[in-house]
């Protein structure tokens, strides 16, 4: 299945594209976004980090791996990706099965969690997925507050390394079942 475009009031997501890229180096390269994330993300952002993550997610969408990646762009805007959302539906492992960043201009403005509604309707809706686990550092309060107004459920605390020098991350679990009932309770 392909990555499908979704729509929310302020935002469109769109499957990545190669185009994407001196958008995302130049939102991503910042060490307020960064600081929150894994020490897997290279830090110092290189030159062509943008471009090589593209090129890598997409090979590995080409080459058939369960993957979707949308990029946030704003409604009636200049078509700019803003920020980027990832879903790895049945992955296994400690980083959870999706991930976000926006962009820092569009901070506190609810982008993102309208964002992660469209995308967890899309898990749940129509992959039909039971539930799916994600995470976060222990201090990015902003992502904390988005996994809470988005129905996760706490679990506990991982070890996974930040570049903001923390080692603790919380896990949470997105279960269908209070995806919808807490999505009928927003629709009375």
């Amino acid at each position: 299945m392909q990555t499908p475009q979704l729509e929310t009031e302020r935002l469109i997501l769109r499957p990545l594209a190669l185009s994407d890229v001196p958008a995302i180096q130049r939102h991503f390269d910042n060490w307020n976004i960064i600081r929150h994330l894994s020490t897997v993300v290279p830090w110092p952002y290189p030159a062509d980090g943008a471009e090589t993550f593209v090129r890598t997610q997409l090979d590995k969408v080409s080459a058939g791996q369960e993957i979707r990646l949308w990029v946030l762009v704003l409604r009636g805007g200049d078509g700019e990706a803003i920020g980027n959302i990832h879903l790895r539906p049945r992955a296994e492992g400690l980083k959870g099965n999706r991930g976000f960043w926006l962009a820092e201009p569009y901070w506190r403005r609810g982008l993102m969690t309208e964002a992660i509604i469209a995308v967890n309707d899309f898990a749940f809706l129509t992959l039909g997925l039971d539930h799916f686990y994600v995470c976060n550092a222990a201090t990015n309060e902003a992502s904390r507050r988005v996994k809470q107004k988005t129905g996760a459920e706490f679990v506990g605390f991982i070890e996974l390394p930040h570049h903001g020098g923390q080692s603790k991350a919380e896990k949470w679990i997105v279960r269908r079942e209070a995806w919808l009932r807490g999505r009928e309770a927003h629709s009375r």
